[in-house]
């Protein structure tokens, strides 16, 4: 049955008339017009602005990416260690040592080298970017020390230098940092992991932003009323890390959105992974910053990160949120529970079982042993910064890439840092003690206060004095809280300068003086006053003890200050200065007060000017580089040393061996009653600050303890200096390289002859009770101990006093004991006569702590030595 609809057309149309006057009329609306205008002119205003920063962006990713992502920068390298034949080392030593510098344990896998460990040998194989020609050698090693030396070249070697390790990067004044390069293939799964779980789990699955984790965090942080929540990724982090400022604001998150949308279009998942794994800071390592997980994994581990651990990589991912509130070393608890908290957001996330996190959560943190800043050789690392600086554009020198091989020894400068740690607790302990002050308040009740004041600073500096080249160095106890370095500030060098008159007293044997002074002639010590010109010059012996007439030895042993003056007085104080101007002490003027080191060096200065005595008279400059060369190997620059002969041999033997006195029963005896019992010569030194320069056979140090506003410390250099001096050196000739300190060697023209030391005329077998002395040839005495005529002559007595005090015989350097029976002096009344021997070791009451000084200038009665 057919159906017929009637539509009403007429209607319809007037409906649908109707209904577009009414669009029409809403179109002709100026307020619809308008609002229609602003929504376009807005989303061509937004259009136009995102395509702005786009196209920014997207150029400025371009021009940082074209090039190396991370800039070039030169390496500064430290000196190789040489292995000799009867060197005491193992397999597992050079083995560590060969990683440490970056060597692997198979070939190909590292650039610099690798190397085969083969039960008592070990195959050395240097790769291409090595500083050696890559000859392979191998090294045997039997009961503990190197056997044999054998090269795939050159036969059975003596010697051989191992790769030499990497001190750190060249900076400029915007970047101090420490990083290893690290391909992400080369990346342990454990790792990507651990980072991904704890830092972005969708970092494989989004597009750079994960708007999901933003909106979760945005809520988050609106109930919570304050920021707590990032909900950045991986890749947006990397945005921030290149790009942008840390400041949090809307603005610099939407652009860090976009940087990151940009660099997910333009690199794959893995390099990006590789860019953040590179680039994330994860703390300091001394004055530097660790960044990047391959240097993470070597400062807080001290292996490769292709060795690391489940634990140790969740314990470096779990830095990257906040390396120092998390810090390992100063927080150990909290680095824990940030660690397992990344263990257990990887079995979330199914990267591990729960078995295998358990098992993880259970280990202890095992660190590499705590670093001590100083043995990164901040201060060092600025010096030869500005010396290369100094030679070469420091653009030309990062970007080519130059190798900086420096003189430091890194075991060395452990031992520096390590003394300086322990020996300067000691200091703060002494002055501690110095500032408290008890106060009675009540009956039976006191109140313990401590004074304010300065913290007392400190420099270490450790040179071959055969070579010039600066082996350790500290210049100061934190470099993050003063980078001003001691080693190269200027102080007045006090009783450390007072060799130099005696050098130029015994120098009269020759240099033609009318009168020949010898260690064995006779001084005045008493109250004196010297006149310079239309100045009175009147200095006091520590607790004005005076000791009359004594030997140029035994005044220098004890430093006794008016005998010093009297002594530089007779010999010329313009030839004091001249000898001490030649050896590097530029400041010096010829006048009384210089005898007792009133003018100013630094204690690199004073390191150099020691060379004249430590190197036979060859005073050597100090070195911090030896070369600088391109990635080829080329030498670009090479630094040496200049030598300049300051004194004749013969001279600077007969110091040395006046200076071993000084060690052996003089004011540095405390160094002996430390336990440092390898034959050396030092000497203390006490102005404002302490000193102590000292130095055996193959190795001069010289340590400066004071304060940085130049108030006096109030302590001695015996007291300061000395005992770190003592605690490095112990540690020194512990090490195999150092190991072999031999006396010092008598040179042709000097002659070593026994004096009684009663009479101090030759000894004879009627007076047995000797010691023995250094001459040169001609000039030691003649008379004999058993001859009528007194020793008022030529060689015994120079210049004032009635009687002769003669020296007492050095102790053994080899064990070194104050004579039986002898007693302090410490309660004699200043100027009362002593026995002979009482006056040399009856300053010690068994402990350098009890030790009298007479290093003062205008010394305090209150300053123990």
């Amino acid at each position: 049955m057919a159906i017929k609809l009637k539509i009403p057309k007429a209607r319809n149309r007037g409906e649908s008339g109707r209904s577009r006057g009414k669009t029409g009329r809403a179109a002709r609306d100026p307020i619809v017009r308008m609002a229609l205008l602003g929504f376009l002119s807005v989303s061509l205003v937004v259009v136009g602005v995102f395509a702005y920063w786009y196209v920014k962006y997207d150029r400025i990713i371009e021009q940082r990416f074209r090039g190396p992502v991370f800039a070039s920068s030169a390496k500064i390298f430290a000196s190789p260690h040489m292995v000799r034949v009867g060197t005491k080392l193992t397999v597992s030593a050079i083995a560590a040592e060969l990683r440490h510098a970056g060597y692997s344990e198979k070939d190909g896998e590292a650039q610099l080298g690798s190397y085969r460990a083969h039960g008592g040998s070990i195959e050395i194989l240097p790769g291409p970017e090595s500083y050696h020609s890559p000859e392979p050698a191998t090294i045997t090693v039997t009961d503990g020390a190197v056997s044999a030396i054998n090269s795939r070249t050159s036969g059975d070697l003596e010697a051989y230098e191992l790769e030499p390790q990497m001190l750190a990067s060249l900076f400029d004044a915007e970047q101090r940092s420490k990083r290893q390069l690290v391909k992400y293939d080369d990346i342990p799964k454990v790792v990507v992991e651990a980072v991904t779980a704890i830092e972005d789990r969708r970092f494989f699955q989004h597009g750079g932003v994960n708007f999901m984790r933003l909106v979760e965090a945005a809520w988050i942080d609106f109930t919570h009323q304050r920021h707590q929540q990032g909900g950045s990724t991986i890749t947006m982090q990397l945005s921030r890390a290149f790009f942008l400022t840390p400041e949090k604001t809307f603005k610099r998150k939407l652009i860090e959105m976009l940087i990151a949308v940009e660099l997910e279009q333009k690199f794959s998942k893995q390099q990006i992974f590789e860019f953040y794994a590179n680039r994330v800071d994860l703390g300091q390592r001394g004055s530097f910053t660790i960044s990047g997980l391959a240097e993470g994994s070597r400062s807080y581990f001290n292996k490769d990160l292709k060795d690391i651990t489940l634990p140790e990589a969740a314990l470096l991912a779990g830095l990257i949120q906040a390396p120092s509130y998390l810090s390992p070393y100063r927080h150990p608890e909290r680095a824990l529970e940030r660690r397992n908290t990344v263990i257990e957001a990887m079995v979330e996330t199914g990267a591990i079982t729960r078995a295998d996190a358990n098992k993880a959560k259970a280990m202890p943190l095992k660190l590499a042993p705590p670093n001590v800043e100083a043995s990164d050789a901040p201060y060092f690392v600025d010096m030869v910064r500005d010396t290369v600086v100094g030679k070469l554009s420091e653009r030309e020198v990062n970007e080519q890439e130059y190798r900086i091989y420096t003189t430091l020894d890194p075991d060395l400068q452990r031992a520096a840092a390590q003394a300086v740690e322990t020996g300067i607790k000691l200091v703060d302990d002494q002055v501690t003690k110095m500032r408290t002050k008890k106060t009675k308040v009540g009956k039976n009740k006191f109140e313990t206060t401590v004074a304010p004041g300065p913290q007392a600073q400190v420099a270490l500096i450790a040179m071959d004095p055969h070579t010039g080249e600066i082996k350790a160095l500290v210049g100061g106890r934190n470099y993050g809280t003063s980078q001003l370095n001691h080693a190269l500030a200027k102080r007045p060098t006090g009783s450390i300068f007072k060799p130099f008159v005696y050098a130029a007293a015994v120098n009269t044997a020759l240099d033609g003086s009318a009168t020949v002074i010898t260690p064995a002639s006779t001084v005045a010590d008493q109250p004196s006053t010297f006149t310079y010109g239309d100045q009175i010059y009147e200095p006091r012996n520590y607790k004005a003890e005076y000791h009359g007439d004594v030997t140029l030895r035994y005044a220098l042993a004890l430093s006794l200050n008016n005998a010093t003056v009297k002594v530089a007085e007779e010999v010329g104080y313009d030839k004091v200065a001249d000898l001490a101007k030649a050896a590097g002490i530029a400041s010096v003027k010829a006048t009384p007060a210089m005898a007792l080191g009133a003018y100013d060096a630094t204690p690199v200065d004073m390191t150099a000017a020691y060379t004249s005595f430590a190197n036979g008279g060859l005073r050597l400059s100090p070195v911090f580089v030896n070369s600088v060369r391109n990635a080829k190997g080329d030498v670009i620059v090479n630094f040496e040393t200049e030598k300049k002969q300051v004194l004749d041999p013969r001279i600077a033997f007969i110091m040395t061996n006046m200076l071993e006195g000084v060690m052996n029963f003089g004011t540095a005896y405390g160094v002996r009653s430390r336990g440092f019992s390898a034959p050396a010569a030092g000497k203390t030194g006490t102005s404002h600050d302490g000193w102590f320069a000292g130095y055996t056979s193959n190795l001069l140090c010289i340590v400066w303890v004071g304060y940085d506003d130049y108030s006096d410390i109030r302590l001695s250099g015996a007291q300061t200096a000395a005992p770190i001096w003592a605690e490095f050196m112990k540690k020194a000739v512990a090490l195999p390289q150092y190991a072999n300190v031999k006396p010092f060697s008598l040179p042709e023209g000097v002659v070593d002859v026994q004096l009684d030391k009663i009479t101090n005329r030759l000894a004879t077998p009627s007076c047995p009770d000797d010691y023995t002395i250094a001459f040169v040839a001609g000039t030691e005495p003649h008379d004999t101990c058993d001859q009528s005529g007194g020793v008022q002559g030529f060689f015994s007595r120079i210049f004032g006093g009635n009687s002769v005090k003669a020296l007492p015989p050095p102790t053994s350097s080899e064990n070194p004991q104050p004579a039986a029976g002898v007693q302090s002096s410490s309660g004699e009344e200043a100027g009362k006569k002593k026995s002979l021997f009482g006056k040399i070791v009856g300053v010690f009451k068994g402990d350098s702590g009890s030790q009298k000084s007479s290093d003062k200038n205008t010394p305090a009665p209150s300053k123990p030595q």
